[in-house]
């Protein structure tokens, strides 16, 4: 199964705010021998989100999303998964004990008024907690208010301090049978002194000799900032898939730039 992310709002897409849960998501999935496969970015556009989200439940893939769940009017998500579905909003009965919960702990203990939960702050807080029919609830060991799965779609709040804990919880609740089930590992070196256009018959050579690794080539025209070799213009080439077929592979790639006359750093 693939794991892709989607990531919602228009305050990333405006640079309002930096995206942060990219590289959270690729570290919490690597910690787990796990990888991502694709990553979308959404503003809050109703019918993109929907077409979106259509095409991803269709894929099988393993899905998080980020962002546009709550209950303001820029907040799609919810209605977004039932209309990709088909299926209507409803109250989640667990997700409204969480909420109820929640308006329990903000509530004053000297407060003058007792709860009331037919008013309408409570009720709006209720609509955080309406998912498309057939949800399962995400926990939120912040504040309560809980996510929501459906399938392998796992939707989540955009504010990190709740997202990253949520998707954790899936990961290791819902896919430990998945962690390190594949054994992966990637070596490369640094090339100096050759084009990638003298080295791409090599890299084609390798992908064609040993079945499931796949050889990767990361130019660079100097990095000064890291200094002493990563200053000089090269190619960060390397080979990545299953680790005996990587060490092999690994052995013919650093002997093939070798007889190309390339100058070879192994970092």
């Amino acid at each position: 199964m693939a794991v892709g992310a989607i990531i919602i709002g228009d305050e990333i897409l405006s640079g309002r705010r930096r995206d942060k849960h990219l590289p959270k998501i690729i570290e919490l999935l690597q910690a787990r021998g796990l990888s991502l496969a694709w990553a979308e970015y959404i503003g809050d556009d109703p019918a993109r989100i929907t077409a979106t989200l259509q095409r991803t439940l269709a894929s099988g893939d393993i899905v998080f999303s980020t962002g546009g769940i709550g209950a303001t009017p820029d907040d799609h998500t919810r209605q977004c998964a039932a209309a990709a579905l088909g299926v209507p909003l409803e109250l989640h009965p667990e997700a409204a004990e969480l909420i109820r919960q929640r308006i329990v702990d903000m509530h004053p203990a000297d407060a003058a008024t007792p709860i009331d939960f037919a008013s309408p702050e409570s009720l709006h807080r209720l609509n955080m907690g309406t998912f498309p029919r057939g949800a399962s609830i995400i926990p939120n060991g912040y504040n309560r208010i809980p996510g929501f799965s459906l399938a392998d779609h796992h939707f989540v709040p955009g504010f990190p301090v709740m997202a990253w804990p949520m998707i954790e919880w899936v990961l290791d609740t819902r896919y430990a049978h998945l962690h390190h089930a594949t054994p992966h590992t990637e070596k490369s070196l640094l090339v100096f002194e050759l084009p990638e256009s003298t080295l791409t018959p090599l890299m084609e050579q390798i992908e064609r000799d040993f079945a499931g690794v796949r050889v990767f080539s990361l130019p660079s025209v100097g990095d000064a900032e890291r200094g002493g070799i990563y200053a000089r213009r090269h190619i960060d080439l390397g080979v990545k898939g299953e680790p005996e077929a990587v060490a092999a592979a690994f052995v013919k790639l650093r002997e093939g730039v070798y007889l190309l006359g390339g100058d070879i750093v192994e970092p």
